[in-house]
């Protein structure tokens, strides 16, 4: 029988030795997330079954921590000191392994130690992560069945924000699934029936493909050929709201990574990229080559830049708080506060008044963060159209999210949760509003 990699042999060390090596640039050095996965597990040489099995410690740690923790302080009452170094680290990845990804106690017990005594800091506490780790094999599981895992697995900021934005029910949907390792969104420019049998996908309502984690995007049909990108079902529904847009002059603002460019330019737009990093924005170049797209891409400060007359529509994807990705970067609750979403509404008001001054009368202006926080979109929008009296919103309706009718608000603005769609997988938390210049 073929063993998954949730179930690695003993001599997977190199395996956690990536998987802490990605963890320790996290915590230790608050590098992002996604550069400790590259240089250390991506780029690390290994073969494909030790690479997948050390992204699942990491991806287990960060999603499960709360509940990991909480196991931890049953065996740790007086927790570890600093001098331990990545003691408490290693005690996360073998709580993640024992209880949450089954791999057998001898295999994890005996490959933490050797990690510790690897360490000059951590060998000093090896005895004592060997007799937790023991601790959690036998009895780690018992107290996870007792825990209220989806409040755990969120700072208490973020619960908070949740339960009084959203309610509990809604709140413990979320917190549920953030647990779930997301399917990979792809989005076509033609032919998603067709892409949708070759890539083996479901086709979603919305319009997007929809397929099983796993396996390297790049070896997938279609993708060296650029017939489709991946962006998940929530990012790929706010550029729909401009309706048609062939031929029309639209305005892309904080561009990067592209998503939404592609998908313009695919819809027959006359696209202006508009992103103040010009390495993101190099990124976005070589994607729209892949994708045979045309753009101009242009590094600019959204505050101040101006095209030379108003466009048709501006589509505006704000800088926020990425609180509504935390499906796939578990890491963002926890480095973040509320006074973080609080500094990103300021840069918020002032890019959507900047964004208003490109729009020709008639024309559409969507602002849209991929924030689950109404500070970062209802708030600003409401504001926006206090102050801005030329501009009113033009409701979203069910239609234009493919029938889904829960994602859109009262007021009619787009709003998904992750707690939304749970029997296709969940997706991320996106909101956006369709505003008219009316003058």
């Amino acid at each position: 029988m073929k063993r998954s990699h949730s179930q690695p042999k003993a001599k997977g060390l190199g395996a956690r030795a990536a998987a802490l090596n990605v963890l320790q640039s996290l915590f230790f050095s608050e590098r992002p997330l996604h550069e400790g996965l590259e240089k250390f597990i991506s780029k690390a040489g290994m073969d494909p079954r030790d690479t997948a099995f050390a992204r699942a410690i990491v991806m287990t740690v960060l999603r499960r921590l709360g509940e990991i923790d909480g196991i931890l302080k049953n065996f740790l009452h007086k927790g570890l000191p600093v001098r331990s170094g990545p003691a408490e680290l290693i005690l996360r990845m073998a709580t993640a392994e024992l209880v949450f990804m089954d791999v057998p106690a001898h295999a994890t017990v005996s490959s933490v130690v050797n990690m510790a005594d690897s360490d000059h800091r951590a060998r000093h506490f090896k005895g004592l992560i060997n007799a937790v780790a023991r601790r959690v094999a036998a009895e780690g599981k018992q107290i996870a069945a007792t825990q209220d895992a989806a409040q755990l697995n969120m700072p208490t900021w973020a619960w908070q924000l949740l339960e009084q934005s959203y309610g509990e029910s809604a709140a413990r949907g979320i917190g549920m699934g953030h647990m779930i390792e997301p399917h990979l969104d792809l989005t076509c420019a033609s032919d998603q029936e067709g892409w949708a049998k070759q890539l083996d996908a479901v086709l979603l309502p919305t319009g997007s493909l929809r397929r099983k984690p796993g396996g390297r995007v790049e070896d997938l049909p279609g993708y060296a050929s650029g017939q489709w990108w991946v962006q998940d079902a929530a990012s790929a529904m706010p550029a729909r709201l401009l309706g048609d847009i062939k031929g029309k002059a639209v305005i892309d603002l904080c561009a990067a990574p592209g998503g939404k460019t592609a998908q313009l330019a695919a819809a027959g737009a006359n696209v202006t990229a508009i992103d103040l990093d010009p390495a993101r924005l190099s990124r976005v170049r070589e994607n729209m080559q892949r994708l045979h797209l045309k753009a101009d891409l242009q590094a600019a400060d959204a505050r101040t830049w101006r095209p030379p007359a108003p466009v048709d529509a501006v589509l505006l994807d704000a800088p926020c708080s990425a609180t509504g990705t935390a499906r796939r970067h578990p890491e963002v609750l926890w480095r973040k506060d509320f006074s973080d979403i609080l500094a990103q509404a300021g840069l918020q008001h002032d890019i959507i008044d900047a964004a208003a001054e490109m729009v020709a009368p008639g024309g559409l202006l969507v602002y849209c963060v991929c924030s689950l926080a109404p500070e970062e979109g209802e708030d600003v929008v409401d504001a926006f159209l206090k102050r801005n009296k030329s501009f009113a919103r033009e409701p979203v309706t069910p239609v234009d999210c493919g029938g889904e009718a829960a994602f859109v608000t009262k007021a009619g603005d787009l709003r998904t949760l992750p707690c939304h769609w749970p029997d296709l997988g969940s997706l991320d938390g996106f909101f956006a509003a369709r505003l008219r210049r009316t003058t």
